[in-house]
C-alpha cells in the first residue's frame, strides 16, 4: 500500500522515515502505534474518501500481523463522538462501542467530547475500553487532573540502547486544547452559579499549559519511560497561537514524537523543542481520510528511531469483517429515520466550497442564511444568529433527507429566544469577526439583520483568560447594522433567536447575552427547527431564493473609508462577486416589523418575509406542546412527541 508521494517526500526531507509500504514484513522487536483524530462520527467506509472504523480495524490487523499484537497500540486524538447523526442520536454511545470493536487503547478528549455534557462524557469513558488521558484538564478547586495525565506501556520489543530493565517502555501524555472552554458548551465546566469548576490550564501566555505538559513528561521519564509520545488535541492552523502543538513543543523538552488533532489538517513534519531538538509531528486530517502510524525502532540503522507515516483512504481499501458487521448494525438501526426524504432543494446549500472561496466560518453562505432563517421562523424572533462553527455540512441540490439535516446541525442544541439590546447584538457581531481573516467558529450568520465589516480595521475585542468577551476597547470593525432596513438602535431591545450554546452558555465567548430576559427557552432542537422550516414554511422545497452560494448579501466584507449604503433588496439574490457594496437580504425583503419584545409572540412564522408556503411554524407547534424529538431508546431510533409543562 503506497503512501501519498507528497507525504513521503515531506517525511524524507525532514529526516523522518516513511516506509515504502504501510505495513511491511514481520518485525517482532519494534513498536507500532496506529492513530486517528477528528473522526467526527465518520463510521462508514467510503472508497477513496474515508476508511471508516472497519478500515481502521483492518489497518490495525495488518500492523499486528507485522509487529505482533503485544507491540501495537491504537490511539485516538479526540473529537470522535460528535459530528454526525450516529453520534448525536446515541449521545456518543454507538461511537464508543465501535471504537471498542476496533480495539482502541488510548484516547484523548477533544473539545467536542464534552458536547453532550460532563456526566455523559464520564459515562462514556466508563463504557470505553480505552484509557482516557489529559494532563491539563483539571478540577480547579484541587488542581487535580480529571483523567490520568499519562500512561506508560511496556512492550515485548527490543529495549532502548543501554536500558537496564531489558524492556521497552513508552509513555503517552494526553493534552486537550484550552479552546475547549469556548469550543464546547461552557456549561459543562461551570457550577449552577456559572463559576468555572474545571479548566484546561488556559492563560494569556500559554505558560500554564506548557508547565502542565512538562510536568507530565518529567513524571513519565521518572517512571522509567524510554520514549514519550504526546497525544494532543491542539492543531496548528487557525488555532490560538499559544495553544498550538508547535507552541507546546517549542516550550518543552523530553517529547520524542507528537500525535496531533483539532485543526483537521494532514501533515508529517517536525518542530524544534526548547533545546533545539527536532520533534516529529503528525496529524491525519479529519473524518478518517487517513490513518497514521508511528513506529519506534531503537536500533534503526539510519538513526531514525521514531518514524511517522500516513496511509490515506485512497491507498487502503481493506475492511475488517467483524467491525464492518457492527457498523452495518448501527447503520441499520438508524437508517429508516435518517434516510427518510423530508423535502427537496432546487439549489445546492453551501457551508464550504474551497474552489469558490466560501466558508461559513469566514463569510456569508446560503446555508448560513437557510439555518438562520429557520431559527427565526421557528421562534418568531425579529433577528436570528447562528455561529459558523455550528453549521457543519452542505446539502446538494435534489432530495433532502433527515440525515442531511442532522449533518448540518449535529449538536442537538436547543433553540431559544431572548430580549437583547441593540448594543449586545453589536457586541456579538464584533466578537464574531474578531479573528477575521482567520476562520472562526464564532463568525455569525444572520437573519433579519444585515451588517458590513471593515476588514482594514484591526479587531479591538478584548477577552478574558477563558476566551470570553469582555469589551470592545477601540474602533469597531462592524458597521451599518440594520434591522428590517433600519439602523439598529443600541438602546432598544429586540427579540433575538439562536441556540442555547450562544444565548445561555457563552459558547464561542458570547457572554454578552448571559443576563438577557429569556422569552423562549429550549423550545426545540436546532435540527427540528430546520425540519419544520423546510416542511411548514417552505412547503418542502428550498427554492432558488437561496440560489446564490454566497448568500443574499446580508454580510459585506469591505475596506477603506467608504461605508456601504443600503439598497433595495435584490430578488433573486445577486450572483457572487456582484453587489458586495450593498448588504441586502433576498430571502428577507425588509417587511419585518421591529416590534417591542413580546409583541409578536402570537405572530406566525412566515409573516416576516421569509420564503414560506406552509401554514404552520415550529413556534406554533411548540405553543401547542407537540414538539417532535428523535430519541434513542434501547438502541432503536424512534420519533416521539412530548409536551413541555
Amino acid at each position: 500500500m503506497p503512501v501519498r508521494a507528497a507525504i513521503v517526500a515531506a517525511a524524507c526531507l525532514l529526516g523522518i522515515a516513511a516506509p515504502s509500504s504501510a505495513f511491511a514484513e514481520r518485525v517482532d522487536d519494534e513498536v507500532a502505534i496506529a492513530f486517528t483524530n477528528d473522526v467526527h462520527c465518520e463510521v462508514d467506509s467510503t472508497a477513496g474518501e474515508a476508511l471508516g472504523y472497519a478500515g481502521v480495524a483492518a489497518a490495525v490487523d495488518d500492523l499486528e500481523a507485522t509487529y505482533g499484537e503485544a507491540n501495537v497500540t491504537v490511539i485516538d486524538a479526540g473529537d470522535a463522538i460528535q459530528g454526525g447523526p450516529v453520534g448525536l442520536l446515541t449521545e456518543g454511545e454507538a461511537i464508543v462501542r465501535l471504537m471498542n470493536a476496533v480495539g482502541y487503547d488510548i484516547a484523548v478528549p477533544g473539545n467536542h467530547e464534552f458536547d453532550y455534557g460532563m456526566q455523559r462524557l464520564l459515562s462514556l469513558v466508563e463504557l470505553s475500553d480505552a484509557t482516557y488521558l489529559s494532563c491539563n484538564f483539571t478540577e480547579l478547586g484541587s488542581g487535580a487532573p480529571v483523567f490520568s495525565p499519562y500512561a506508560v506501556k511496556t512492550y515485548e520489543a527490543k529495549p532502548a540502547a543501554g536500558d537496564a530493565d531489558g524492556v521497552l517502555k513508552v509513555a503517552y501524555v494526553g493534552i486537550t486544547t484550552p479552546e475547549t472552554l469556548t469550543k464546547s458548551s461552557p456549561a459543562s465546566f461551570t457550577d449552577d452559579d456559572g463559576a468555572y469548576i474545571y479548566g484546561f490550564e488556559e492563560d494569556e501566555t500559554g505558560e500554564a499549559l506548557y508547565a502542565r505538559v512538562q510536568a507530565a513528561v518529567d513524571a513519565a521519564r521518572a517512571e522509567g519511560a524510554d520514549y514519550v509520545v504526546a497525544v494532543g488535541h491542539l492543531g496548528r492552523s487557525g488555532i490560538t497561537d499559544r495553544w498550538t502543538s508547535d507552541a507546546v513543543i517549542s516550550h518543552t523538552t523530553g517529547i520524542d514524537a507528537f500525535i496531533d488533532g483539532h485543526s483537521h489538517e494532514s501533515y508529517v513534519t517536525s518542530v524544534a523543542n526548547e533545546d533545539g531538538q527536532q520533534v516529529p509531528l503528525a496529524q491525519t486530517g479529519t473524518k478518517l481520510a487517513a490513518v497514521g502510524e508511528l513506529t519506534i525502532d531503537p536500533d534503526d540503522p539510519d538513526g531514525e528511531v521514531l518514524s511517522f507515516e500516513l496511509t490515506s483512504a485512497a491507498d487502503f481499501s481493506e475492511t475488517a469483517d467483524d467491525v464492518q458487521a457492527q457498523v452495518d448494525a448501527v447503520d441499520a438501526e438508524l437508517a429508516e429515520e435518517l434516510d427518510r426524504v423530508v423535502g427537496e432543494s432546487a439549489v445546492a446549500l453551501v457551508s464550504e466550497d474551497e474552489q469558490a472561496g466560501l466558508y461559513v466560518r469566514l463569510g456569508e453562505t446560503n446555508m448560513g442564511d437557510f439555518v438562520a432563517d429557520a431559527y427565526r421562523a421557528a421562534t418568531g424572533a425579529q433577528i436570528a444568529i447562528v455561529n459558523g462553527g455550528g453549521v457543519r455540512s452542505s446539502i446538494d441540490a435534489g432530495p433532502i433527507t433527515n440525515n442531511d439535516l442532522y449533518g448540518v446541525q449535529p449538536f442537538g442544541n436547543e433553540l431559544s429566544m431572548v430580549e437583547a439590546t441593540g448594543q449586545q447584538i453589536l457586541d456579538a457581531l464584533e466578537m464574531g469577526v474578531s479573528e477575521y481573516p482567520e476562520a472562526s467558529g464564532g463568525f455569525l450568520q444572520v437573519s433579519g439583520l444585515t451588517y458590513a465589516v471593515r476588514t482594514d480595521i484591526p479587531s479591538s475585542v478584548e477577552v478574558d483568560d477563558h476566551g470570553a468577551f469582555l469589551r470592545v476597547a477601540g474602533e469597531r470593525r462592524v458597521r451599518d447594522v440594520r434591522v428590517a432596513g433600519e439602523p439598529i438602535d443600541p438602546a432598544r431591545t429586540y427579540m433575538l433567536a439562536s441556540h442555547g450554546y450562544l444565548l445561555h452558555e457563552g459558547g464561542d465567548g458570547m457572554t454578552m447575552f448571559e443576563d438577557c430576559p429569556v422569552l423562549l427557552e429550549n423550545a426545540m432542537t436546532d435540527v427540528q427547527g430546520l425540519m419544520t422550516y423546510l416542511s411548514e414554511n417552505l412547503g418542502g422545497v428550498v427554492s432558488d431564493a437561496y440560489a446564490n452560494p454566497a448568500g443574499a448579501g446580508r454580510i459585506v466584507m469591505t475596506s477603506g473609508d467608504v461605508e456601504p449604503e443600503p439598497a433595495p433588496n435584490p430578488d433573486p439574490a445577486p450572483e457572487p462577486g456582484t453587489g458586495e457594496e450593498t448588504p441586502s437580504d433576498a430571502t428577507d425583503p425588509g417587511d419585518i416589523q421591529v416590534s417591542e419584545p413580546g409583541a409578536g409572540s402570537d405572530a406566525r412564522p412566515g409573516s416576516d418575509g421569509l420564503p414560506q408556503t406552509g401554514d404552520t411554524g415550529l413556534a406554533g407547534a411548540a405553543a401547542a406542546g407537540g414538539i417532535g424529538i428523535l430519541c434513542f431508546a434501547g438502541g432503536i431510533a424512534l420519533l416521539a412527541h412530548r409536551k413541555r409543562g
